[in-house]
Parts: structure tokens; C-alpha cells; sequence
């Protein structure tokens, strides 16, 4: 019950029902905010118990001074928590770990149980193994559950032993498409309240959500499983950034040149930490599929959430998609009754403002590696041709040694060429160079949620098949939607059969080429590339293009809307400017160019209107947490703690609560400590998370293959989250990773300074040596350190190689946040200062002092960090709250949980 301090709770009457709520013009100076402040300052009138949550915590935010640096400390109280199944399994490995734990201390286990709403979807694991064929789709989904059925019993029996937590099976959707469709509120009803739906998620583009108003951003596992037990999210009152619209998108553009726009922006501008809450006219005139494409892109533009007000395009989604009569009423009257429905014309008090007149934007893709570095499509091949020299040549700019590259390339005007003729199975040969299109996929939920781009990629389709055209044979070309619903429109549209022809049949419903699990290139391809080295590029309509993430055959990663993915599929090559030159020839002989086979506007929405119903999502999720009959005839054990299985290769019992007692251990200080790893700028966590595909000749596979696994059954890493043995051989172990300590060498080596000179080490072989001989390990790393996703292993598997440390120039905020909740210690240089210009290379060995002083119960601003070579520097201590410093006195946020728990 909240103490209600400021007279806020009320009755909200909709219908015949009659909804306990809490006023937020209660609150002195609350009309003035922004809408997603509004949404905070609910849930603390709502949630106030005069201790976590006091009237003073409401004041402050009621107060807020939009130009002041974040300072105040909130806790924020999600309705609800949503998973995916990379991140969920070891969500729910932790809480049978836990319940385990709390009864080796004399705890009740049924205490850990969710007390939160928790939903997890199943979408992550499936492989595009199998292509361009009907029955791709079922080869992909046996092919999934013979990889994957110990993980999918392990859910089964969390969806049976935990209260309040639901599993959506696989071959179902993507989870932020299946949020957005299904799960989403936007009002949550719970206990006859009526308050915001707001939610946490274990996945960084849980913020799509934010484009039906609901607030909610990525977690990691380990903060997510405290949000599910209970625990409020420790948050600074963030800054707001307002991003106004104006105009209207002009014809020939989509929501992904859109929102690639925006990410460019946003980067440049700098959002990493705030809000941002788009408002104005334009806001109007955004559909809802862009609102949610838009908001699925905030982790690319750094900012912890995106959103859009609630308004009449909201309602108007939320009928679309199934949801009752009551519950549209509802929202609608409570958005009203609280300040929270869009006023066009309304200027809330921001920290910052920009603006975009959407009339302004143009045709865009992103790449090679990043997905701000938006390129204008006119100018992706002249931008191609300059970037490829950083691919193929053999030093860059520093004289380092760069990507493994052919002796003195050959090169045309200037652009390298390496052409290679390959022989495809039936004899066919065919030529491919640097440049060539060997993954296109129709991927992500970021675009295969919206039915303009999805509707527009099929229209491509229908039209290069009527004009003759098809896919290069070099190809591979995967179809991926988001949820049911999309393939139901296509069919019903009858725009299938052209995809099929083009080669975008059916791969699987789910994450695939964006998370890496683009599956192989065919066999011919794949040796062509790595025989001669040759600079290949993939075309994706995901969010993510982070170097080795896509395909660890493929260099060069482009992120385009789906109409474009189609495209480059037909032209085969990024060293065709596809706006310019033809794609092919007619049956006639006469040149296709993409202007021929582009869909108008008028074409695509007519398409949208004539062939989505609200009868194909209640169709689609009227048994939605039921499975199919593969999914259902899965055999789980009972009871309340889980049945370990000693020979499990996927679900392994986690060592983080050994030896734990209900008291704390005091904060030491660091000394003798080595660095494992030094690293740039823009280290991301899928550099240091496992990822993709497992090779056999790492520590990870060697691991496998010793516990009797072949090679064909490896699977990836990320099916592999819930075995902590094969995760902590697969951190750092990126493909792409540079360690300075091991100049000349990619991926996962280090030196060991344990052994004499130091010879080149994988990381995971070094940690062991070190952790063997008591000796703590530090990161150095540059700026933006931690961005990306596949948050929790960066974490988790940091803490378990040994790292006691982490130095960076800055951090990215959810990775910072995870170090602490495992109990590493993230600290910075002092402004201005680097790892280069202190002249450290590594190879020293590091102290750390200071740190004992959060025994006391405060937290230092700065430690004394010194080397054996005498550098010496006062590092910021980035514990930013309160509870962040209580999480790492505990040893942890799963530590700090338990106990509080028991003491319950």
C-alpha cells in the first residue's frame, strides 16, 4: 500500500468498471513534464513506502530541474519484466540457483518466485541453417528443437515451477514484435489499479515498446531477475530529450531511412544515459509500425528510452491487434485523466531539444560496422569503395597490422578487386569479388514488425520476378518476420509466391541474421571467401552490425529497410550503385533499374489496408502460450528446485552463490593485479559476450568436444547461456577483438604473464592461470565502452574470468551497471586522460586503492590507481547510487537479493 503522502489516490470510472488510481496533479509541478517523467512520478506515488520511496523522492522529481545534471536517485518499480531466451534462460538458471541457495541457508525456496509479471519468448535460437526452398521453415524448426530440447524442457518446467512467469514457445515470434502485438498494456489493471505499463526487458531493444507509450528500456539478466523478485530499479531522474517532428515523409522513403536519420543524429548529439521523447506535429503523422521502429532503435542512439505519448494512433493499434473494447477505453481514459495523451502543439520542459522535418529525409543505409554511420543510398557504392580499403589492405592508418588481408591487392580505379570463380553444386559457375552481397535477410524485429517495409520488400519482389529478375546465386537470401501475422498478410495479399521466387522463403519466425544466427553461406561460397580472402558484405534489415556479429565469413555488415535488402539481393554486389545502375535485364534485353520495381506509396498502403485484420492477431494469439505439439510433448521434471543434470552440456548449475554466507564480506582493496585485456574505443559487449557460432579449435569447443559433442551439435553460444563453463570460455573471444597486449593477433588471445615471456594465450587458458595463482586481472579499455548488446554474459563472464576491475575512458550505461551487479568495479580515467596517453601498455602490473572506504557505508569519487612502472592516476569511481554501492558491497545484485530475502 503506498503511503499516499500527497492525497493522490482517486477512482477512475470507465464503463462499469472502477479503477483505484493515483493523480499525478497532485504533485506540484507535474503538468510540465515530460510525458515519460510523468510515467516515473506515478509509479513512485504509487509505490511510496516511506522508506525505498519518500515524499521527498516524489518532490524532486516533481521539481525537476530540466537543465541539472542527473544527481537525485529514484527507485522505479517496473509492472512487468519480458525476456528473450538467450537472456532468459540463465534468468531463470539464476532463480533455480537461487531457491537452492536460500534453502542451503535455512530460507524457503518458494520464496523465489517472480513478483512481477514475467513473460519470456522464445525467438533467439532459431538458425537459418536451411534457405531458399519451401521448406526451409520446417527443416529450421527440427533442426532448433534437436539443438535445443534440454533448454526448452528447462523453460517448460520454469513455466510449471514459477508463479507469474509465461513462455511463448518457439516458432512463434520476435519478442519485442509479440510485445507490441500482444503483450503491451499500455495501462497495466492489476489488483483493481490502473497505472502506466512500464517494464524492464533482457533485451536492449525492449524499447520498442516505447512507441506505444510504454516505458520501459534493457536490463540485464542479473537486474532483470531482481526487478522480477521484487526489487525496484535504482535510477538517477534522467536528462529528457526532446525530439520534435514536423512534415511528412516524402514519397519513395521508409521508417527505416527514418530511423536511421534519427540514430545519426542522436549519436552525434549525444543521448547515452537520458531519455528521449519525440513530440509535435509530426508525431501525428507517424504511424504506429514507425513509432515502434523508431523506439526499437534507441540502443543504436545510446539513449535509455524512446518514446511516444499515447494518442488516437495508439488506440487505433491497439484495436488493430486484438485488444478488448475495455481495455482501448481504458487506456484512453486514463491517458486523458492523467496529462498523458499527445497535445501536438504542447512544448514540455526538456533538458535538450532537436528537430527533424521529416520531409528531409532520404533513401539511407548504415555501415560497414556501425549502425550510426548512416550513408546516403545514392552515395553507398562511392562510400563502399573507400571503406573496403580497411578491409583488404594490410596496415592501417597507425601502421598496425590490419584485417588478414591478400599480399598487395589488386586493384581497378583505385578499388581493390580480387575476382574468384566459383562452381556452384549443379556445375554452374559463377564470379565473385570484394563487395559481393552473400547474406541478405529480411531480418530483425525492427523492421519485420512494420507492415509499410515489409509490404514494400514483397511489392520489390512481385515486380523484379514480373520484370525477370531474381537473386545473384551467390546469395543467401532468408525471410524472418517477426510474428505470424506477417506471413498471414503476405499470403493473404498473395505476395508469397514472389518472395519465394526471389529466394526470401520462409526461414523461421525469429531473431536470426541480426543476432548472428545467420547460419553458413553455402559450402562453394564460403571457401571462395576464406581461400582468397576476399571483402563480402551482408544487407540486413536488423539493427545490428557490429563487426563478426552477422557472419564470421562476412566483413562488411549493412543495415537497409527490407525493399532495399531485396534489392542488393538482385544486384549481387555493393559496387553497384543501385540507384543509378541497372539491376539486371528483362526477358527483352532492356535494362531494370530500381525505380522500375519500387512500389508507390499509394501501392503499399493500399496493400496494408486491404490485407491486415484484427482477425489475423487474434488468430495468431489466441493460444499463444499453449505450443505446439512438438512443444507440449516435451518431458519436465517437478518440484520446486530443479533436477541438475551432471552430463548437460546446456543447463549448468552457476558457482555464484558458493560459499556464501547471510553475512557480507568487507570491500578490499586491489593489488598485484594484470591486465588480461587492453582495449580501443568502442568495445561493444558483443566483442566481449560469446556469440554466434562456436569453433572447434577454442577453448569453448575443445570444452564441448570433451564432453563427448560433435562438431555438428555445437550450436551457438547464445544457445549455450545457461552453461556458465561454455560462456566463460567464449567471453572476449570475438573474432573481430583486438588486445593491444597481443598486437598482430584477432580474437580471443591475450599474453600470459604467469608463464616466462609471456607467450600468446587464449584469454580463457590465461584467466585460469592467473585465478590458479591468487592474481586479481583489470580491463583497460577507450571510450563507449560496453555499447551493443548480449548484455549479461559481458557481465557475467568478465566476473568469472578473475577481471576484479574494469578502466575506460567512458561507459555505456547498462554495462556499467551489469560490472557492479556482478561485483566488478567499474572505474574511469580522469577527463581528458587515456590508457595511450598515461603511456600504460599493459604490461604492468596494477593497484588499486581506496575502495575500502565503501565499508563505511560511502561511496569514493575517486581511488588511487598505481603501477610497478610508476604511473600513477586518481581513476572516478563509477558506483554512480546508493544501491549500486549496495549491490557491490553484497558481492552482487543476486547476492544482495538473496539475503534480503531470507531476511524477510
Amino acid at each position: 500500500m503506498s503511503a499516499n503522502s500527497f492525497d493522490a489516490r482517486s477512482t477512475l470510472q470507465v464503463g462499469d468498471e472502477s479503477y483505484e488510481i493515483f493523480r499525478l496533479d497532485k504533485v506540484e509541478g507535474s503538468a510540465r513534464l515530460p510525458y515519460s517523467l510523468k510515467v516515473l512520478l506515478e509509479n513512485l506515488l504509487r509505490t511510496e513506502d516511506g522508506a525505498n520511496i519518500t515524499a521527498d523522492h516524489i518532490r524532486a522529481l516533481g521539481n525537476w530541474d530540466s537543465q541539472a545534471q542527473p544527481s537525485q536517485e529514484i527507485q522505479f518499480t517496473p509492472a512487468r519484466v519480458i525476456m528473450q531466451d538467450f537472456t532468459g534462460v540463465p534468468c531463470v538458471v539464476d532463480l533455480a540457483t537461487m531457491r537452492e541457495a536460500v534453502k542451503e541457508l535455512g530460507g524457503d525456496p518458494a520464496k523465489v518466485n517472480p513478483l512481477s509479471p514475467a513473460e519470456l519468448v522464445i525467438d533467439h535460437s532459431v538458425i537459418a541453417d536451411k534457405f531458399g526452398t519451401k521448406d526451409a521453415f520446417g527443416q529450421n524448426v527440427e533442426l532448433e528443437y534437436g539443438r535445443n530440447k534440454e533448454r526448452y524442457q528447462f523453460l517448460r518446467w520454469g513455466q510449471t515451477a514459477f508463479d507469474d512467469f509465461k513462455v511463448v514457445p518457439p516458432g512463434t515470434g520476435i519478442v519485442h514484435q509479440v510485445n507490441i502485438e500482444h503483450l503491451a498494456r499500455t495501462v497495466m489493471v492489476r489488483n483493481g489499479q490502473a497505472y502506466p505499463d512500464t517494464l524492464v526487458g533482457t533485451d536492449s531493444h525492449t524499447t520498442m515498446v516505447n512507441g506505444l507509450g510504454v516505458l520501459g528500456w534493457g536490463v540485464g539478466g542479473i537486474e532483470a531477475e531482481a526487478a522480477m523478485l521484487g526489487q525496484p530499479v535504482s535510477m538517477l531522474i534522467p536528462r529528457v530529450v526532446g525530439f520534435k517532428l514536423t512534415g511528412e515523409l516524402p514519397a519513395g522513403t521508409t521508417a527505416t531511412d527514418l530511423v536511421l536519420t534519427i540514430t545519426e543524429m542522436l549519436r552525434k548529439h549525444g543521448v547515452v544515459g537520458k531519455f528521449v521523447e519525440f513530440y509535435g506535429e509530426g508525431v501525428a503523422a507517424t504511424s504506429l509500425a514507425n513509432r515502434a521502429t523508431i523506439g526499437n532503435m534507441s540502443p543504436e542512439f545510446g539513449s535509455t528510452a524512446a518514446i511516444f505519448p499515447i494518442d488516437g494512433e495508439t488506440l487505433n493499434y491497439l484495436k488493430l491487434t486484438g485488444r478488448s473494447e475495455q481495455q482501448v477505453a481504458l487506456v484512453e481514459a486514463y491517458a486523458k485523466e492523467q496529462g498523458l495523451w499527445l497535445d501536438p502543439a504542447a512544448e514540455p520542459d526538456f533538458s535538450e531539444k532537436l528537430e527533424l522535418d521529416l520531409s528531409t529525409v532520404v533513401p539511407s543505409i548504415a555501415g560497414p560496422k556501425r549502425p550510426q554511420d548512416r550513408i546516403v543510398l545514392a552515395d553507398a557504392k562511392a562510400q563502399f569503395e573507400r571503406d573496403v580499403l580497411n578491409y583488404v589492405s594490410t596496415a592501417d592508418e597507425a601502421g598496425e597490422e590490419s584485417f588478414p588481408a591478400s599480399d598487395a591487392p589488386a586493384a581497378s580505379n583505385g578499388v581493390p578487386t580480387n575476382p574468384v570463380t566459383v562452381t556452384a553444386p549443379d556445375g554452374s559457375t559463377y564470379e565473385i569479388d570484394h563487395g559481393a552481397v552473400t547474406v541478405a535477410a529480411i531480418t530483425s524485429c525492427t523492421n519485420t514488425s512494420n507492415p509499410y517495409v515489409m509490404v514494400a520488400a514483397a511489392l520489390v519482389a512481385k515486380k523484379a520476378v514480373e520484370k525477370g529478375l531474381t537473386r545473384k546465386p551467390w546469395v543467401k537470401t532468408t525471410l524472418a518476420p517477426g510474428s505470424k501475422v506477417v506471413t498471414d498478410y503476405f499470403d493473404k495479399a498473395g505476395l508469397t509466391p514472389y518472395l519465394d521466387k526471389v529466394g526470401f522463403n520462409l526461414v523461421g519466425y525469429g531473431c536470426t541474421t541480426c543476432i548472428g544466427n545467420s547460419g553458413p553461406l553455402p559450402e562453394e561460397v564460403s571457401k571462395a571467401v576464406n581461400d582468397h580472402d576476399l571483402a563480402v558484405t551482408s544487407v540486413l534489415s536488423g539493427n545490428r552490425n557490429f563487426e563478426g556479429r552477422i557472419n564470421p565469413d562476412v566483413k562488411m555488415n549493412y543495415l537497409a529497410s527490407p525493399p532495399l535488402v531485396v534489392a542488393y539481393a538482385i544486384a549481387g554486389s555493393m559496387k553497384v550503385d543501385i540507384t543509378r545502375d541497372a539491376l539486371g535485364t528483362d526477358a527483352d534485353g532492356n535494362p531494370v533499374f530500381l525505380k522500375d520495381i519500387w512500389p508507390s506509396e499509394a501501392e503499399v498502403n493500399d496493400v496494408v489496408a486491404n490485407a491486415i485484420g484484427e482477425d489475423m492477431f487474434n488468430k495468431s494469439y489466441q493460444d499463444v502460450f499453449a505450443g505446439d505439439a512438438q512443444w507440449q510433448a516435451l518431458p519436465i521434471p517437478t518440484g520446486n528446485t530443479f533436477e541438475w543434470d551432471s552430463e548437460s552440456t546446456y543447463v549448468r548449475k552457476p558457482p555464484y552463490f558458493e560459499g556464501m554466507t547471510m553475512e557480507t564480506t568487507p570491500v578490499t582493496d586491489i593489488s598485484g593485479a594484470r591486465v588480461l585485456a587492453k582495449l580501443g574505443d568502442s568495445v561493444t559487449t558483443d566483442h566481449i559476450s560469446p556469440a554466434g557460432a562456436i569453433k572447434a579449435d577454442t577453448p569453448a569447443g575443445k570444452y564441448l568436444t570433451e564432453h563427448g559433442v560433435e562438431r555438428r551439435d555445437f550450436n551457438s553460444y547464445g544457445s549455450r547461456r545457461g552453461n556458465h563453463e561454455v560462456m566463460i570460455r567464449g567471453t572476449f573471444a570475438n573474432i573481430r577483438l583486438r588486445n593491444q597486449i597481443a598486437p598482430g593477433t584477432e580474437g580471443g588471445f591475450t599474453r600470459d604473464f604467469t608463464k616466462e615471456d609471456a607467450p600468446v594465450s587464449f584469454i580463457y587458458d590465461a584467466s585460469q592461470n592467473y585465478q590458479a595463482a591468487g592474481i586479481p586481472l583489470v580491463i583497460l579499455g577507450g571510450k563507449e565502452y560496453g555499447s551493443g548488446s548480449s548484455r549479461d554474459w559481458a557481465a557475467k563472464g568478465t566476473a568469472l574470468l578473475g577481471v576484479k576491475a574494469v578502466i575506460t575512458e567512458s561507459y555505456e550505461r547498462i554495462h556499467r551497471s551489469n560490472l557492479i551487479g556482478m561485483g566488478v568495479l567499474p572505474l574511469q580515467f580522469p577527463a581528458g586522460q587515456s590508457a595511450d596517453s598515461l603511456g600504460l601498455t599493459g604490461e604492468e602490473t596494477f593497484s588499486i586503492a581506496g575502495i575500502t572506504e565503501l565499508n563505511e557505508g560511502t561511496t569514493p569519487s575517486t581511488v588511487k590507481v598505481t603501477t610497478d612502472t610508476g604511473v600513477e592516476f586518481d581513476a572516478v569511481v563509477r558506483i554512480d547510487t546508493p544501491g549500486e554501492a549496495d549491490y557491490y558491497r553484497n558481492g552482487g545484485i543476486m547476492q544482495y537479493v538473496l539475503r534480503s530475502l531470507i531476511r524477510k
